[in-house]
Formats: C-alpha cells, sequence, structure tokens
C-alpha cells in the first residue's frame, strides 16, 4: 500500500500518479485511513498541479468503486442529467419528473451546495419528511414504481466522493476542474446509468465563470465519461444571471412546483430544462430528435403527467402526498420579506454575489456541519435588461441580516443602458469534439 503522504508528495511536485496510488489513497479516504488533512492536502495538490485524463479516469473508476454500483433491470433506459451548479438552477427538480414522464427511469444522486452554488439536495430538504437518504432497496423501489427520485449520496454509494466533496467546499478547492470530473461522475457511474447529460454553466455564477474554461470541463467530463463506459454528451449553458428568478432552497421548490403545473413557466429556465432533457431522451432512444424530445416533454407537462410524478416521488420519500396541491402549507415561509428597489435598467448582474448572498442570509454553508435555512434566498430576481426598478426581494430571517441581504443584492447589480442576455444553451459537445 503506497503511504497516503507520499501520494500527496508526488502530486505536489507535479508528478503523474499511477492507478495503484490512486487507489490505494481512494481507499484510505473510504475507511479512514487518510485523514482529514491529508484529505485537504490532497485536493489542494490536485487543484494546483492538476491530472491527465489517465489519472481522471484511475480516480473517477476508484471513488466509484469505493461503494455500491447500482445494477437496474427496468423497462427503459436509465438516464441522468448534473449541472456544475449555479444560481436560481432548480432544473433537476422539474427535469427528472418530466423525462420520467415520457419512459424514462432516473435514478438521481445529487449533491449539497458547494461554494456559491445551490445544491438539489439541500433544496429537497425544505421539504418536511422528504428523506434524501434513503436505503438502497427503497431507492430501487421508488425509481422503479415512479420513475424517479432524487437523493444524496448514500453511505453505500461513492462514499469516498461523499468524503472529498464535504472537504472541497471548505478548502478553496471546489473549481478543480480534476476533482469536478472525478466527483459528478463516481456518483452516475455508481448509480448504473444507460447514458448521462452534463449541464456545464459558465458566466459570472459558473465556477467555470469562462467560456474556455467551461468547454475545457465539459470535454474532461465527456473524454473521462466515456473511457469509464457512460454515454454522456455535454450542454454549455449560460450563468451571467440567475437562471431563475428564485435563489433559495424552500423558494426554488416551490418554483418547481410552479412551473411543472404551468403556473409560472420562465423562458431562459424552461429552455435550459427542455434542452437537457430532450438530450437525454434522445439518448436513451425515446425521441428520434430534438424536435420530438421537445413535443413529447411539452406534452408530458400539458397533460400534468409531469407534476404527478413529482408528487408521487415526493409522497414515496417521506413528504406531503399534497405538497403539489398545497406548496404555502408546508413550504417554510421566512420572517421578514422585503422588496429592493433601484431606479434605471439592468446592464449586468454579479451572478455569484447573489450566491454568495444567500449563504450570508443563512441559504449555505460555510463549514460542513452547518445548517441550512430553507426559508430564506430571493425572489423576483431582475435580468439584464429589465426595466421597472425592482431588482428583487429579500427573504430574510431578521431585519439585521435583510439589511446585509438588500446591500448586497444592490452592490450585485450594475444599472446602465442595458444589454440582451446572451443565448440561454451555448454550446454541445459529445465525444470526439
Amino acid at each position: 500500500m503506497r503511504l497516503p503522504q507520499e501520494t500527496i508528495r508526488r502530486k505536489r511536485d507535479g508528478l503523474a500518479l499511477d492507478e495503484a496510488a490512486i487507489a490505494d489513497f481512494v481507499a484510505g479516504l473510504t475507511d479512514g485511513r487518510v485523514g482529514e488533512g491529508q484529505a485537504a492536502a490532497f485536493a489542494m495538490a490536485v487543484f494546483l498541479r492538476g491530472m491527465s485524463i489517465p489519472e481522471r479516469v484511475a480516480l473517477t473508476r476508484a471513488m466509484t468503486r469505493s461503494g455500491t454500483v447500482l445494477a437496474w433491470d427496468l423497462p427503459g433506459p436509465v438516464l441522468d442529467k448534473h449541472s456544475t451548479g449555479g444560481i436560481g438552477d432548480a432544473v433537476s427538480l422539474v427535469l427528472a419528473p418530466m423525462v420520467a414522464a415520457c419512459g424514462g427511469f432516473v435514478p438521481m444522486i445529487s449533491g449539497r451546495g458547494l461554494g456559491h452554488t445551490g445544491g438539489t439536495l439541500d433544496k429537497l430538504a425544505s421539504i418536511p419528511g422528504y428523506d434524501a437518504a434513503p436505503d438502497l432497496d427503497r431507492f430501487r423501489t421508488v425509481v422503479a414504481q415512479v420513475g424517479c427520485a432524487i437523493i444524496g449520496q448514500t453511505a453505500e454509494l461513492a462514499p469516498a466522493d461523499r468524503r472529498l466533496y464535504a472537504i472541497r467546499d471548505v478548502t478553496g478547492t471546489v473549481e478543480s476542474l480534476d476533482l469536478i470530473t472525478a466527483s459528478i461522475l463516481a456518483k452516475k457511474l455508481a448509480a448504473g446509468l444507460d447514458g448521462l447529460v452534463m449541464d456545464v454553466k459558465t458566466g459570472s455564477g459558473a465556477f467555470m465563470a469562462g467560456l474556455d474554461a467551461a468547454r475545457g470541463l465539459a470535454r474532461s467530463i465527456v473524454a473521462v465519461a466515456n473511457a469509464a463506459g457512460l454515454a454522456t454528451v455535454a450542454l454549455i449553458t449560460d450563468m451571467d444571471a440567475p437562471l431563475a428568478s428564485f435563489a433559495g432552497n424552500g423558494l426554488e421548490v416551490a418554483y418547481a412546483i410552479d412551473h411543472l403545473a404551468g403556473r409560472r413557466r420562465e423562458p431562459r429556465f424552461h429552455a435550459v430544462t427542455l434542452a437537457l432533457a430532450g438530450e437525454m431522451l434522445i439518448a436513451g432512444g425515446l425521441a428520434p430528435d430534438r424536435e420530438a424530445a421537445v413535443a413529447r416533454l411539452n406534452a408530458g407537462l400539458a397533460s400534468g403527467h409531469a407534476l404527478e410524478v413529482f408528487a408521487r416521488m415526493v409522497s414515496a420519500l417521506g413528504g406531503p402526498v399534497d405538497l403539489v396541491d398545497q406548496p404555502a402549507k408546508y413550504i417554510p415561509t421566512a420572517p421578514v420579506i422585503r422588496e429592493v428597489r433601484a431606479p434605471g435598467t439592468v446592464a449586468r448582474v454579479a451572478t455569484r454575489e447573489i450566491g454568495l448572498a444567500v449563504i450570508g442570509l443563512g441559504g449555505g454553508r460555510t463549514r460542513p456541519e452547518d445548517g441550512i435555512d430553507g426559508r430564506v434566498g430571493f425572489s423576483e430576481l431582475a435580468r439584464p435588461g429589465d426595466v421597472g426598478g425592482r431588482l428583487g426581494v429579500v427573504h430574510a430571517a431578521d431585519e439585521a441580516a435583510a439589511d446585509r441581504a438588500e446591500a448586497a443584492l444592490r452592490a450585485a447589480y450594475a444599472m446602465g443602458d442595458g444589454v440582451p442576455e446572451g443565448p440561454p444553451v451555448i454550446e454541445r459537445i459529445a465525444e470526439g469534439t
């Protein structure tokens, strides 16, 4: 067995790690032989020195094999989507039931918030009773009977990644292309998928703010996934403004329910959701092309089938049976709700700052053990080009927190002549591109 400190030293010095060294280190993460300091040092060494594609494949495979790898026997394709994270990105809550309504099966393993971005798992935690960590038997049953289940990493699935994921969040190593690639794919490979669609964000609210960096991550994920045996394509999507006009855990759950129910469908959010879900249907052989995929997805929304699937998933995992009928009864409301106004036209949004402001309100973590306040965040967020004076609405636990959030929101917006937003979906990357 390779000593953890020797593996760290070798990567610190910019040298390549062989498959055995990576496997030994990941085994130590899993069984506790690798300490917190060593795990943090390894993450920083990888962040600073990087990994080759073969190293990324070896790390991904080792983390996948650190726990159970699921196998499915279902009457349809097993598909998933993953986003690199953004602000107002509640797509998973809407997409999973939409794809399930079209005949796909979506065993979605989601994570907590990382850095300034929100996590799907934290959003679901705002639903009373929802069990985001069921045992594998229950997980399998819900996927088979409902068509989708969104849960967090259990102790059985990619436990090495679960440990490293929390360490990255608080050590300034979230943005590592190598660690992002391995972390995402370890969970997806462990889920036993037939196909994966990646949503790689770019812009002011993304980890990969520049387009070239986003392309690099998309190509890394596609290359490593396909090398590890998982057919994957990636879409690069815009995060120069919040994807939805709501940012905050409970607020985004309510937004997702409204979207599924047809009460509120913002064009930009809907376009990204359809693009990602459409790629999933094509990958699973459920639609021959994008036009047919979009038509099938919209039909599932119009019939109410997608909303019904979401409701069944929530109740099957312990949440309220009538959540979609009475969301206000169950989703917590902040004690202080305050509108923030400023004259003029919105020119730019520092989207990352809005994410940090949500954390400042208590809607994210600064330490792995921190709790999350599901009530707080922002709603009705303005977008570039908006005129009318309202920047957004603050939802806070108290007046002092609302004051800080209002100041942060004002600082995040630049007013001026206004510029049109770029396209929500920028480009598609598949194997060989």
